[in-house]
């Protein structure tokens, strides 16, 4: 396990978040839910977002807020622990968050709405439709799909020659509807044959 001072060094990622301190349970349970639906992860309270090491004035303010968000503000609750690390006489709070096989978790925000996040790279996301779908049945035994009808070969086909698809190019090329399109990417995604990028501004499908 590298060092805390080294993990600040490598920056915020999929894995790291930094948190000067926390102001807000509605934010700070999106952190959590996106790292117990992606890989697990890490946040450092008391950390800058450029790495600053500034501490944290009361570790125990922090931990309740903390876990305010994760009992009340995430569904499935999160169970994160803690660890209290000293770095140049400043203390540091890190919320431990591992991956869950409880996916997918959602977070209440400030209208009373759930919604699912997951992180990519040093983001957290609103989780699409298509990947809610997918943490929903990741865990399950997949029965491993053998033969492809039609619709898949023309989407690796189409992928072939274009690189990558989005799920209303998908739709459009089958003729059919979003529903379906969605339910085929879906199966595809869980037997590892095409994988999804997701962006704020978009999300799109590749072969894998």
């Amino acid at each position: 396990m590298p060092s805390i001072k080294s993990l600040i060094l490598q920056g915020e990622g999929v894995m790291l978040d930094f948190k000067k301190t926390i102001t807000n349970t509605e934010k700070i349970a999106k952190s959590l839910v996106a790292f117990a639906n992606n890989k697990g992860g890490k946040l450092l309270i008391g950390v800058a977002d450029d790495g600053t090491i500034k501490g944290v004035k009361s570790e125990e303010e922090e931990k309740y807020m903390i876990l305010t968000a994760a009992h009340q503000f995430c569904k499935p609750a999160i169970e994160p622990f803690f660890e209290e690390i000293y770095i140049d006489d400043k203390l540091v709070l890190i919320v431990n968050i591992p991956e869950s096989d409880l996916k997918p978790h959602y977070a209440l925000d400030d209208q009373n709405k759930w919604w699912a996040y997951i992180r990519i790279d040093d983001k957290t996301v609103l989780a699409s439709k298509i990947i809610v779908e997918v943490l929903k049945n990741d865990h399950k035994d997949q029965g491993v799909l053998i033969s492809y009808s039609d619709n898949e070969k023309v989407l690796l086909q189409y992928l072939a020659d274009h690189d990558r698809i989005t799920l209303k190019e998908f739709s459009k090329l089958l003729r059919c509807s979003y529903r379906k399109a969605q339910k085929i990417l879906v199966n595809l995604i869980l037997t590892n044959v095409i994988k999804a990028y997701t962006s704020e501004k978009e999300e799109y499908f590749v072969a894998v």
